[in-house]
């Protein structure tokens, strides 16, 4: 019997290696997109093995990624599973940011999933139906400071959602997955959580009194886009530990 696909932008490290682990254990086909990181995308592969395929591609350029979406279809069928992941972070002052500081990060994370979702859902819809779970920001909904263009991006991301939800139904369900504090790479390093003072006051602000896991994140995307969620189109899911009650 042949694997539905996954498609998962990101894939290859941090909470995006846990969504590409859960849906192979759940019977996808993944294909993993990344932006550089080649050793990254060489320890998934060794990790998984048959069934995974990591494909280096910039999302934000809409012309290579129609070009891999049609790869993909030839060769596997049509997307069932879109996880839109992959995110960009340049942060600055805002009077410091430049052009370019901000079209990166909007290209990457809000023109991204525009590109990818408009490549694969004429063929979910014809195949009769698929999920697509953005992946959002707590600051997509609170601002912070030397953050404007990706609290802009992911703002953006969680409106894209909703339009989506709208205008794909009742074919295609759209969720956006919103991550609190989880323990990856980049969050140790951007909020020192390896150092006992910035741990215990970070620890303070969330009502559960830790930092989630990966696996969570993963067990939320498995959720959205099985059969027990099939009721639930549009909305934001956030998976923090109570730190962020919107």
């Amino acid at each position: 019997m042949t694997r539905p696909l996954a498609l998962i932008t990101g894939g290859c490290k941090g909470i995006g290696l846990s969504f590409s682990d859960r849906l192979l254990r759940r019977g996808y086909r993944v294909v993993a997109f990344y932006r550089a990181d080649e050793d990254a995308a060489a320890a998934a592969r060794k990790q998984f093995g048959d069934g995974f395929t990591a494909i280096a591609a910039d999302v934000s350029s809409a012309a290579a990624v129609n070009a891999v979406a049609e790869q993909l279809h030839d060769e596997h069928g049509p997307v069932r599973v879109l996880v839109n992941n992959a995110g960009r972070n340049i942060d600055r002052p805002f009077l410091e940011l430049s052009a370019e500081d901000w079209e990166q990060v909007i290209a990457t994370n809000l023109s991204g999933p525009f590109h990818l979702t408009r490549a694969v859902a004429p063929r979910m819809l014809a195949a009769g139906g698929g999920v697509v779970v953005n992946i959002g920001a707590t600051t997509g909904i609170r601002p912070r400071v030397n953050g404007a263009n990706y609290c802009a991006s992911k703002a953006g991301l969680l409106h894209l959602t909703k339009c989506l939800a709208l205008e794909l139904a009742p074919t295609i369900r759209v969720n956006c997955l919103i991550p609190g504090m989880i323990d990856t790479e980049e969050m140790r390093t951007r909020f020192r959580t390896d150092e006992p003072g910035p741990r215990a006051a970070l620890l303070a602000e969330i009502p559960q009194g830790r930092i989630g896991a990966t696996e969570e994140m993963a067990s939320a995307l498995e959720f959205l886009v099985g059969d027990e969620s099939r009721y639930i189109t549009g909305q934001k899911i956030i998976v923090d530990g109570g730190q962020f009650m919107w």
